[in-house]
């Protein structure tokens, strides 16, 4: 069980059989009447937003959440296949459950699985990954770090931003969070 005043922004708790992450929250005390805590909450699983207001000091149900480590072993059908490393046990979960995560998600990829009661909810990539260009428009002579971007594919299918000078083939860093380019990778 979990305090109302112990809220945070990511912590995730069980309402109504589903699991909620804190996504906004905050303390509210009002001149008059007892004080209650606002929140925003966002289902993992569907990813549905509600607004719901606490009590201060109400307590309710944390999830208990669950984190292996798995590789991306190959894509069946609609299908994303994770093995365990330790067990070498196999998880499925279909493409339109993991997102736009999959614009970062390659092949031997190793990714945080999160389980609650013995089942996948989601998938947490690194924060940055390397990818190749498989696509883009050819860097000129005189193409600069500071004079602009333009479009390029990943090999994973992902567009993403990229400094002019960059050419098909090169390996960049990737930011998983908004697919901002980070850099080139040696």
């Amino acid at each position: 069980m979990i305090s109302s005043n112990d809220f945070r922004t990511g912590v995730t708790v069980e309402l109504d059989g589903s699991v909620w992450r804190v996504v906004e929250f905050l303390h509210v005390k009002p001149g008059k009447g007892s004080a209650f805590v606002r929140t925003k909450l966002k289902n993992v699983q569907t990813g549905n937003t509600v607004e719901k207001t606490f009590r201060a000091g109400e307590t309710v149900p944390q999830a208990n959440l669950e984190k292996r480590t798995m590789q991306h072993t190959y894509k069946d059908g609609d299908e994303f296949v994770f093995m365990d490393m330790e067990t070498y046990e196999e998880t499925r979960m279909n493409g339109e459950s993991l997102g736009d995560r999959i614009n970062f998600l390659k092949e031997e990829m190793e990714v945080n699985v999160i389980f609650w009661d013995d089942r996948v909810l989601e998938i947490e990539l690194p924060t940055s990954v390397v990818l190749e260009i498989t696509d883009t428009d050819p860097g000129v002579k005189g193409d600069t770090a500071t004079g602009g971007t333009k479009p390029a594919t990943l090999e994973t299918g992902a567009q993403v931003m990229v400094p002019l000078f960059i050419s098909i083939g090169e390996k960049i860093k990737v930011d998983t969070r908004d697919g901002s380019y980070l850099g080139r990778e040696n």
